[in-house]
């Protein structure tokens, strides 16, 4: 058996992992990184960019589906057509050459790439089953399991056949003519929109009584709106029973009425579990919160050396989140002294309108006994929305009411995604209501939005 020596052992390239793996190699510290599919993981492979691909795709079929109807800004085109497969290859470019660059930063930093399935014998070894079928045994002083996260079943309705997870309706060899979403989180929501844009008849399913359940009401309006004009019907307090090809997907409600939904595909979108299974973990006998792998601030386990990020150690599941965690062990390691206690973790919903959220809203201000003040400024009186033919939604800011100490912002809205870097920043500089309201603000941008919330939380908005 081959054997391989080391300071610091990943497993899992997925965002945490390579991340890690990479800022090690940079910190000059010999770093093992054991992937058993894509460098990239989830998120490069089969998440976050094959799907923002798909939505990007899904749009400007929408658009050129209208610009063949009456357009306002005067395009007239001939009736769209769509190449799937095109669609596909084209996403499917993109995903290659981002996996191929992060394997290219890794040879670049000095990180040896094992690919393989690992498999932990204790907390210093583990041992690899490549993909020639060979093993490789790894001994290191730091292990770090970033092994992410995987699609949750419903145990009535397993992943097979038409019954599918977001990681095949991210590949589809046609546009299903009937499509059943189960689950109304941020992924059923974006991939349901998506294939409603493609021309599937789309219904979603959920048990709890509104959509995305983790945003306030007013945030997730503009989008519940969005659905229903786009034709998608919604089914929320409900639950599914199972599915068969004869009738579809049997749904129950609360008064124990039951009815079936016919559909040619069943997307189960009912969240993400930790993946701590099937590679030798439990023999750690880490200390566990939930499902998930318990960590300090330091990201460190309850095993010396032993440390964890991402997915695997609690929510929020997002992919920003994991790369953070990432270079604050990998820091460590390398003998400086850091901590993972961000104040704020942007959290974004691809959905249309896009909804973002960072920090405290008004009712989590409230809860944690601050006494706070909110504003928000309307899209509809944004020159720069109104040019993008899209006014609907707003961005809101939260502040302390003493001192204007800036705690919370959240817009909705189409494209808002990219205010997330500015509103993650002003939170972690520490930034108060003037600092925002007197920064020149470019005009016009969508950006004017933020400095006119801020304007209206200290009340003198200009615009409104």
């Amino acid at each position: 058996m081959k054997e391989l020596n080391t300071k610091l052992l990943v497993i899992g390239a997925g965002p945490g992992g390579y991340v890690a793996a990479i800022r090690a190699g940079q910190l000059k510290v010999p770093t093992v990184l054991v992937e058993g599919a894509q460098v990239g993981g989830t998120c490069l492979n089969i998440g976050c960019i094959p799907s923002k691909a798909l939505i990007h795709a899904a749009r400007a079929f929408e658009q050129a589906v209208q610009q063949a109807g009456k357009s306002p800004i005067g395009i007239r085109v001939q009736k769209p057509t769509l190449d799937i497969a095109q669609t596909v290859h084209w996403k499917d470019g993109i995903v290659k050459k981002l996996t191929g660059g992060v394997s290219a930063l890794c040879r670049k930093a000095g990180v040896e790439v094992v690919q393989g399935w690992a498999r932990v014998d204790d907390g210093k070894t583990v041992t690899v089953q490549t993909k020639d079928g060979e093993s490789v045994r790894i001994r290191c002083e730091h292990l770090l399991i970033a092994t992410g996260s995987e699609p949750t079943e419903i145990p009535t309705m397993p992943f097979g056949g038409a019954v599918i997870s977001s990681t095949e309706a991210l590949s589809p060899t046609e546009v299903p003519k009937r499509l059943v979403v189960v689950g109304a989180g941020y992924i059923g929501l974006e991939l349901g929109m998506a294939y409603r844009k493609l021309g599937s008849e789309v219904t979603v399913v959920e048990m709890a009584p509104q959509i995305l359940p983790r945003y306030d009401a007013e945030l997730t309006k503009p989008v519940l709106d969005a659905l229903k004009h786009q034709g998608i019907t919604l089914h929320l307090g409900y639950s599914v029973e199972g599915y068969d090809k004869a009738r579809g997907v049997h749904v129950r409600g609360g008064g124990a009425d039951e009815f079936a939904l016919p559909a040619d595909r069943v997307l189960v979108a009912v969240g993400r579990k930790p993946h701590v299974q099937g590679f030798g973990l439990e023999g750690l006998q880490l200390s566990m919160d939930g499902r998930h792998i318990a960590v300090d601030a330091r990201c460190s386990t309850s095993m010396n050396g032993v440390w964890a990020i991402g997915d695997v150690t609690g929510e929020p599941m997002l992919a920003h989140r994991a790369m953070a965690q990432g270079v604050v062990v990998a820091e460590q390691i390398a003998g400086e002294k850091r901590r993972f206690e961000p104040m704020a973790i942007p959290a974004v919903c691809f959905t249309d309108p896009e909804i973002v959220v960072v920090g405290h809203t008004p009712e989590s201000a409230k809860e944690a006994g601050i006494d706070a003040i909110h504003a928000q400024f309307p899209f509809a009186a944004n020159g720069r929305a109104m040019t993008l033919e899209s006014t609907v939604g707003f961005v809101r800011v939260v502040a302390r009411r003493d001192n204007h100490l800036i705690l919370g912002w959240h817009a909705v809205g189409a494209d808002v995604s990219e205010l997330s870097a500015a509103f993650g920043q002003s939170i972690e500089m520490g930034a108060r209501l003037e600092d925002v309201a007197d920064t020149i603000h470019a005009h016009p941008t969508l950006g004017e939005a933020v400095q006119e919330a801020a304007l209206r939380a200290l009340g003198h908005a200009l615009h409104v």
